[in-house]
């Protein structure tokens, strides 16, 4: 921060600024001493979390009533580790989720009548098409997969953080040993 003291401006180090072997007079104003800055040496470090700075946690949510894009939205921010001082877009520092009453989540307007779910199985004319209503009949859990996994990185990376998700369809879940915590989201 510039500081102005005897006509000159000086910085916290107390040295005056020069500008092209010349002292800068106060009248010269900070547009100067902000031209300056730039050939300063200053040091700023980001921080890279590593794998043994960050501990997982395990948490568990309901999503009865919830509304599928919002709820999707809240598990792919907590899979990355966003909600986390030491997210680094280059690590997976998020945690374990897992979903419960995945069959009782809810789409707004008419989308339960016109969304339609497709996939490719790679030859040719083999385009599938299932319905909203018909996925949520025979594997309602694969709904919420599907819309977390819309809201990941395409890579390894968005790989990795799927894993950590645990969608069921109904109140129950295997994942007592873990000791999960509830996890609330707004909306």
């Amino acid at each position: 921060m510039p500081v102005n003291q005897g006509g000159s401006l000086r910085f916290d180090t107390g040295t005056p600024l020069t500008y092209h072997s010349k002292h800068i007079d106060a009248r010269a104003g900070v547009i100067f001493a902000r031209n300056k800055m730039a050939y300063l040496k200053l040091t700023k470090n980001t921080y890279s979390a590593k794998p043994k700075d960050f501990e997982r946690k395990w948490y568990v949510v309901d999503a009865e009533g919830q509304v599928l894009g919002r709820l999707a939205t809240s598990l792919a921010t907590v899979l990355r580790g966003k909600h986390k001082a030491i997210y680094t877009p280059s690590m997976d520092t998020g945690d374990f989720i897992i979903v419960i009453n995945a069959e009782k989540v809810v789409l707004t307007g008419d989308k339960e009548n016109q969304k339609v779910y497709y996939r490719h199985s790679g030859y040719p004319g083999g385009l599938t098409e299932t319905a909203y209503l018909d996925l949520k009949n025979c594997r309602p859990e694969q709904i919420v997969m599907n819309a977390v996994r819309g809201m990941l990185p395409k890579n390894r990376l968005g790989s990795a953080m799927l894993c950590k998700l645990h969608v069921y369809a109904g109140s129950e879940h295997p994942h007592t040993a873990q000791q999960p915590e509830p996890l609330k989201f707004e909306g």
